[in-house]
């Protein structure tokens, strides 16, 4: 996919809201990781489980002060009674970053939907992680199950000053398989050198900034469908929509049909008509709106599906994607 953040992106609604199972944790604590970085270890008041998640999954985080961010799940996924996540100061925040920083508090309540995976780590003998700044929050837990399964792997880890650059410490154990870059000491990440040809037995797992999931996806661009993988907190820019003209979406199980006009998106229309769909980016980076398609060619203007998935056009994200075709069939 391509989740999250600088470190986060806005949603829509509260998880509560929006209709999904939303759950009130606490913060247990707070944590400065970096120059910049925060850490919050979030648990139930009652000390019950939490729901079980896999590396690369992300949770919907509500503050206090009703801002939703998504942010990447980067503790221990054995440990069933905490989740921590990884929240960095952006300059421009917009209410999320800087509550978290300058107000948010440990024993604060706040609310949680998830865990979701569109980052899933996929079997390999090896792999190479490569993370710019924050982004190296969901290859945290990867990097553990390739521990776990004893594959063969290595970090490409970048930021711009050493002190910027979390969990430096927790990663120092695994020796010469973490190479750590800053900027300000050694330049910027030496792709070329690190990606090289396409290797069928190896997986490239990828996230951080735009500039650097950029210039990897230039480099690969002439891999095989697989061998990489990506996850973006903004949304990639997109071009035209393939057609501007109005088309028609059939709700199969409800038997409705729904006019999607030019500079609406699917969501609106779909919520327009009565039939919300669970939403929360609302700018395809999330994954959260994922709809099958059962019938026609979705037009895919997310930052969340693979080339492989894109092809076989069976789901889309409607808060972004529009259809190819006169007509879509989805599964609602």
């Amino acid at each position: 996919m391509t989740a999250a953040p600088t470190s986060a992106t806005t949603a829509s609604a509260s998880p509560a809201a929006r209709g999904s199972t939303a759950i009130e944790l606490r913060v247990a604590a707070k944590t400065a990781v970096a120059d910049g970085v925060v850490t919050l270890t979030l648990t139930h008041p009652e000390g019950r489980r939490l729901p079980d998640w896999t590396p690369g999954s992300h949770i919907d985080l509500t503050l206090p002060n009703g801002t939703t961010r998504q942010y990447s799940l980067c503790g221990d996924r054995w440990d069933a009674h905490s989740y921590r996540v990884g929240v960095l100061r952006e300059p421009a925040s917009r209410g999320g970053s800087a509550f978290v920083h300058d107000e948010l508090a440990e024993g604060d309540t706040v609310t949680i939907g998830g865990p979701r995976n569109n980052f899933r780590l996929a079997p390999s003998p090896r792999y190479l992680f490569v993370a710019g700044g924050i982004g190296i929050t969901p290859l945290l837990p990867m990097i553990g199950q390739a521990d776990l399964l004893d594959a063969d792997w290595h970090l490409l880890y970048g930021g711009r000053t050493r002190a910027t650059m979390a969990f430096l410490d927790e990663l120092a154990p695994h020796g010469d398989r973490v190479t750590v870059v800053p900027q300000d000491e050694q330049g910027l990440l030496d792709l070329p050198a690190w990606l090289g040809e396409a290797q069928a037995d190896r997986k490239v797992y990828c996230c951080g900034p735009a500039p650097l999931l950029d210039a990897v996806a230039e480099l690969t661009r002439h891999w095989p469908a697989g061998l990489l993988r990506t996850e973006r907190f903004t949304a990639a820019e997109q071009g035209a929509p393939f057609r501007g003209t109005p088309f028609e979406v059939e709700l199969r199980r409800s038997g409705r049909t729904v006019t999607v006009g030019p500079g609406r998106s699917v969501l609106d229309a779909l919520a327009d008509a009565g039939v919300p769909v669970l939403s929360s980016c609302r700018r395809g980076v999330c994954g959260t709106c994922e709809t099958d398609v059962l019938e026609g060619i979705p037009d895919h203007r997310d930052s969340v599906l693979d080339d492989r998935e894109r092809a076989a056009g069976d789901r889309m994200l409607v808060c972004v994607s529009r259809a190819r075709t006169d007509r879509l069939v989805l599964d609602l």
